[in-house]
């Protein structure tokens, strides 16, 4: 362990974007050989769950039953160093840390303070205080030279996420049958019609025909949604990463970190998705995940509180996750802040010490190698939020 202080975009070339019910990747050409992928975690996943400080001891009095064994004991968590633990569920984002391929950050936050997921989801991609009509991502790749064989964009599925949209346009493609309702909003569609005598208990074994039962009404079980989809998705924008005329950069999304209620069981699913998504990316890069960085966010975080129904509620500080062949990885940073009642930031939340712009600024610095200039302009109004540095390797 190592504590230190510390969303159809400018596409050059081939632009995609394929949608499957609630994940969504896009697509970028840049010169060179280095790839850059950005995971979008939408709902907030709760960071405390994910990358456990089981060394802090306030913290099995704030999470109760969210709070996992220790390493070494049965169910218990993977261990990052004797503080910081991995849940059980993300054993292959394990196996890159113990590789040093993998670098968790935990309480990190955007510079933005809301609570609301679209307000948040907008400004976290937007990359500025305020609401931007163009994403992060999309200004930086503005500043890469624009390669000959470079054409108009296309975009496939349901829509290009804000961090990639901007100045240059893309056509856009749709095809049918990509998208299918979320679990969340299955769950909600349940629970209106379970009072129904007849109604109710026909929705129910729909949804079970269909598979969606134990994932969209609170069980353990993982649906269809979550069982393929995420991880196929990741698989083929490997593929099309590794192509010799490829692209270079790609977004995707995953959804379900929404976790009011019952959060132990719903996760399941959404940690073991994600999970196996990045080793199919790993696996799908080949010898180009050498050159690769994943970075993974999310809007924010989640209570530090267990709420009365064994979920967690909109928070703020949280974990990030960048991972890949070209980082310098095997650490956990954080200026942690800790968990006792007077360290909560505004007497609930993980207060956050690390802005992600930081983080994303030193992707793009040393990864990417733009030009101060070109950093900048993806992030205006940050100045006080330099570029971390230390990320990658060389």
């Amino acid at each position: 362990m190592s504590l230190r202080p510390t969303r159809r975009g400018f596409l050059l070339g081939l632009a995609a974007t394929v949608a499957v019910g609630r994940t969504r990747m896009a697509f970028a050409r840049l010169p060179g050989e280095r790839r850059l992928v950005v995971v979008i975690l939408r709902g907030a996943l709760d960071g405390l769950y994910a990358v456990q400080p089981y060394g802090d001891p306030a913290l099995a009095g704030l999470r109760g039953p969210l709070a996992l064994p220790e390493p070494g004991r049965e169910g218990g968590l993977l261990d990052m160093g004797g503080f910081f633990g991995l849940h059980p569920a993300l054993s292959a984002l394990h196996g890159m840390y113990a590789a040093g391929e993998a670098l968790v950050l935990h309480a990190v936050a955007a510079p933005h303070r809301s609570r609301s997921h679209f307000e948040a989801q907008d400004l976290l991609e937007g990359g500025a205080p305020e609401r931007l009509s163009s994403g992060w991502l999309n200004r930086a790749l503005a500043a890469v030279p624009n390669p000959p064989e470079a054409r108009a964009g296309l975009a496939v599925g349901t829509g290009v996420p804000l961090l990639l949209r901007g100045p240059t346009p893309v056509g856009a493609y749709a095809p049918p049958g990509l998208a299918r309702p979320s679990p969340e909003l299955l769950d909600r569609l349940a629970a209106l019609h379970a009072a129904d005598p007849r109604l109710g208990p026909a929705f129910a074994e729909g949804l079970r025909a269909r598979g969606f039962a134990e994932q969209a009404m609170g069980g353990t079980a993982a649906g269809p949604e979550q069982r393929g989809s995420f991880p196929d998705l990741a698989a083929a924008a490997a593929r099309l990463l590794a192509e010799p005329q490829g692209p270079r950069v790609a977004a995707l999304e995953l959804g379900g970190w929404d976790t009011h209620t019952g959060q132990a069981a719903r996760l399941q699913g959404p940690l073991r998705a994600l999970d196996a998504g990045l080793a199919a990316m790993r696996e799908g890069l080949g010898p180009h995940w050498a050159r690769t960085a994943v970075l993974v966010v999310t809007e924010f975080g989640r209570t530090a509180r267990v709420n009365g129904n064994n979920g967690t509620d909109h928070g703020t500080g949280g974990a990030a996750f960048l991972l890949g062949g070209a980082v310098a990885g095997g650490r956990v940073l954080a200026d942690w802040p800790g968990l006792d009642e007077a360290a909560l930031f505004e007497g609930r939340d993980l207060a956050p010490t690390l802005d992600l712009r930081r983080l994303a600024k030193g992707v793009l610095r040393d990864h990417l190698l733009l030009p101060p200039a070109a950093v900048a302009q993806a992030f205006p109004g940050s100045d006080a939020a330099p570029p971390l540095g230390g990320l990658l390797r060389g």
